[in-house]
């Protein structure tokens, strides 16, 4: 497989980084054990001749864009910018628009295209993700969703693969969407890279999102949240939330659609799973006791969605402790 991968000035150093090692990676451990699997032909393309990492360090660029390439996959880690203030200025950058413009003639042509964390802000900059399935990196969610509604976004996903277009969520992802394109080629290798580099599974960036930070981009958002966290033992009532957050119903549901991307109801289970997971790390309560605090009737059904909602089982939370 043929790798073109998109550094632009500032790129997230973790985010190459990682993505570099888990294919060298892949072609050490071939040759090591002389497995049937053709190496991976990696090449590092810049928007410019010149390009520096988001902590200053240089990055040796193959080539540029403007020469062309002939890649299996174009793969875009993130640039360094992880909030609103930063991010929106650097995506009117010229080399960011540039590379934008590529992508969109890449695409066009069919082109396989994988990016992961902000790098998924440059592909739907680029129009390339419209009305296509992604995921981004969950704390930007909300601005993602403003900016690109176009977008079919599914922010809770750790990565998603629509046809010829593949995304990944925050920061190290990077590393779950370098694996899944080593396992295209080959998934006895990727399992082998993934135990080599000590990566678990991480189907879903559920467990990692702070849902404070979320509903606090909106100030209705987080009248909600309030109310919500203090009655999470109770049952939920659409018309009690929409009074106590000074609302109309239709007016909540669809600015939580908004924000979010979810129901009202929807983000009351976030809130449940999260407090259900923060008592099973520190205190000794039974599952029952610990479902009845969260507002659920009995401890198979917060089994049941602790294990849709994170991936994981109840052992495996306590562990984490």
């Amino acid at each position: 497989m043929k790798l073109d991968v998109l550094a632009l000035d500032g790129v997230f150093d973790s985010g190459l980084s990682t993505v570099l090692d888990v294919f060298s990676t892949a072609n050490e451990l071939t040759a090591m054990l002389q497995l049937d699997v053709a190496p991976f032909e990696v090449a590092v393309v810049g928007a410019r001749k010149r390009v520096r990492t988001a902590q200053g360090f240089t990055v040796p660029v193959t080539r540029t864009l403007s020469a062309g390439g002939a890649a299996d996959w174009m793969v875009v880690p993130a640039i360094g910018c992880k909030m609103p203030e930063t991010l929106e200025p650097a995506l009117r950058r010229p080399d960011v628009r540039d590379a934008c413009a590529a992508l969109n003639a890449r695409a066009g042509e069919g082109g396989c295209i994988a990016a992961a964390c902000i790098g998924t802000f440059v592909l739907a900059e680029a129009g390339v993700l419209a009305g296509h399935k992604a995921t981004t990196t969950w704390w930007l969610a909300t601005l993602f969703r403003q900016r690109y509604p176009q977008v079919l976004l599914e922010d809770s996903r750790m990565l998603v693969n629509s046809g010829h277009l593949v995304t990944a969520g925050a920061a190290l992802s990077h590393v779950d969407m370098a694996l899944w394109l080593v396992r295209q080629v080959s998934p006895e290798l990727a399992t082998l890279v993934a135990r080599y580099l000590i990566v678990d599974s991480r189907p879903s960036q559920s467990a990692y999102v702070i849902s404070d930070h979320l509903s606090h981009t909106d100030p209705l958002v987080e009248r909600f949240e309030r109310w919500a966290r203090g009655r999470l033992a109770d049952g939920f009532s659409l018309d009690e939330a929409a009074k106590a957050a000074g609302t109309s119903k239709r007016t909540l549901a669809r600015r939580m659609q908004q924000v979010l991307g979810k129901s009202p109801l929807s983000y009351v289970q976030d809130l449940r799973i999260e407090r259900a997971v923060h008592l099973l790390r520190t205190s000794d309560r039974s599952l029952e006791q610990i479902a009845g605090m969260v507002g659920y009737a009995d401890g198979v059904t917060l089994r049941t969605l602790l294990r849709q909602r994170l991936g994981r089982g109840v052992r495996e939370v306590r562990l984490e402790a």
